[in-house]
């Protein structure tokens, strides 16, 4: 499946280090787009990366101006202080965020703002890692689990809709081996110019391709996962 845009950083081929992470992400979040409709708030929206997946009627990119990430060549919609919203109460039909909300030191306050600016019975598609490292430091506060996601949405009055955990633990093995090539071994060796990227153009692909080959072997085995992905209704 072609997803002619979206950046290739988010649409990865087996040459990028996040490939797996990156691709089945896409793929989960393009399978579940059309729960959204409507005016729609991206929370967290960055560079809008998933825009393109959305046939809704409005898109407003909302941000957090703040350490950690920078907002160059981002075209943010509005800007939010990290407490309240600037809209009024019911306003939007639906709201998307993926990656965000590890970044939410206020994460249960946050849900009950976002809500509020929710219309009654109107959705919201949540992403957010479980097994990756730390990134965005020191804006990096937490990892949820299925449980712990599920339980925040559902004590703050929403009903969840549609869950599922994104990778497997093969896909997430995978990924943090390439990690560990990307974030210690290669940095080593960036004096040693094209010899670092013939390592890498070697490295990624082999274990991307092992990736893509074996998951389906292990495909029932969750316990260890790359992303939540979740899906709740306003009642």
């Amino acid at each position: 499946m072609k997803f002619p845009g979206v950046k290739y950083e988010f649409n990865p081929n087996i040459f990028y280090s996040g490939y797996i992470l990156r691709k089945k992400l896409l793929l989960a979040i393009n399978k579940y787009s059309g729960f959204m409709e409507g005016k729609m708030m991206d929370f967290g929206c960055g560079s809008k990366p998933y825009k393109s997946l959305f046939n809704v009627n409005e898109y407003v990119g909302v941000d957090y101006h703040g350490q950690g990430h920078s907002h160059v060549n981002e075209q943010i919609d509005v800007f939010y202080d990290g407490v309240s919203l600037p809209f009024p109460d019911s306003y939007f039909d639906s709201v998307f965020s993926t990656e965000v909300f590890e970044h939410v030191f206020n994460l249960e306050e946050m849900i009950l703002e976002i809500k509020r600016v929710m219309k009654p019975g109107a959705k919201i598609l949540v992403t957010c890692p479980f097994a990756i490292p730390e990134h965005e430091q020191p804006n990096d506060y937490a990892r949820y689990s299925s449980f712990g996601l599920k339980h925040l949405f559902e004590k703050n009055n929403f009903k969840v809709v549609e869950f599922e955990k994104i990778g497997n633990h093969f896909d997430t093995l995978i990924q943090l081996r390439i990690s560990f090539f990307s974030l210690v071994i290669f940095p080593k060796l960036n004096k040693l110019g094209i010899i670092k990227k013939i390592f890498e153009f070697i490295v990624y692909p082999i274990y991307n391709l092992t990736a893509i080959i074996f998951s389906k072997l292990f495909a029932k085995k969750q316990s260890l996962y790359l992303n939540n992905l979740i899906v709740c209704e306003k009642l």
